[in-house]
């Protein structure tokens, strides 16, 4: 099949993002510049980009000025709650979940430590898989959510809420329509992207380390904002969107982060954590 060089609208190509791993990790003390290069020159690489159906991912980093602004003050997502300087997270194409994740993914890392390229000095603080609810775009021609990890945006928030009744589909339903307009409106947030648990109340899973908090059930909604802009900035705002859903009574707030994204090839804010 033949497809046009121009075609009207985001929804129109083949190409789509349907589920996404998403791993908040804290390398330990000393061992932060060999950590990032490990992740970025090997395990990056070997243990997820090379994999099938999965067609982009990026790592964000929150040094300790943005880690002092995270809220609320405890959370169960992070613990403490600044666990988690670095955050990597890929998209897999929609349909081949089980394809990339099942088939590929754990084999493939049981096989990486049974080498040895495995990295002993980190701890996971939330690792875990994802699938797309929805995305709500602040521009009428927006970067669409499934070009979002190549788009090299200056920064990334991630929301992780629990619904006050029923299902996070239900939650985004409702943010859709009563908050999310606000915080995008005349904002440096491009994009408002919204994630569920793949597999809700999902058990422990078969892999050589221990994976952190759990993705939680059929009422976590995870939402990822792509700032393209002043990240620091966008803090109010991005405040007073997660104070009036808690204060609406639909969710609750369990934690909000900011993060940079990386330099590729540099240890930029390694001396920061």
């Amino acid at each position: 099949m033949n497809y046009p060089l121009e075609v009207g609208g985001i929804d129109d190509y083949p190409v789509r993002v349907g589920s996404m791993l998403l791993t908040l990790v804290e390398p330990h003390q000393g061992y932060e510049r060999a950590y990032n290069r490990w992740y970025e020159r090997d395990h990056f690489y070997a243990g997820c980009m090379v994999g099938p159906w999965l067609f982009a991912g990026s790592r964000w980093v929150a040094p300790r000025t943005l880690k002092d602004r995270r809220w609320p003050a405890e959370s169960i997502i992070a613990t403490p709650v600044d666990a988690g300087s670095y955050v990597a997270i890929y998209w897999v194409e929609q349909g081949h979940h089980a394809d990339h994740f099942e088939d590929w993914a754990v084999p493939q890392v049981r096989e990486l430590y049974a080498q040895g390229r495995g990295f002993t000095e980190r701890t996971h603080v939330h690792t875990s898989m994802f699938d797309l609810a929805g995305a709500s775009y602040r521009d009428d021609d927006p970067v669409p959510i499934d070009l979002a990890l190549d788009r090299q945006y200056d920064g990334l928030y991630i929301l992780w809420f629990d619904a006050a009744e029923g299902t996070a589909a239900e939650l985004l339903e409702r943010l859709a329509a009563d908050h999310l307009p606000a915080l995008l409106d005349h904002s440096e947030i491009e994009i408002a992207s919204s994630w569920v648990p793949s597999v809700p109340d999902e058990g422990p899973r078969d892999v050589p380390m221990d994976l952190g908090s759990p993705a939680g059930g059929t009422d976590r909604l995870v939402q990822l904002l792509f700032v393209s802009g002043d990240v620091e900035g966008a803090v109010d705002q991005v405040r007073a969107y997660t104070d009036s859903v808690e204060k609406s009574g639909l969710a609750d707030l369990l934690l909000a982060a900011p993060f940079f994204r990386t330099f590729v090839g540099t240890d930029t804010y390694v001396d920061q954590l």
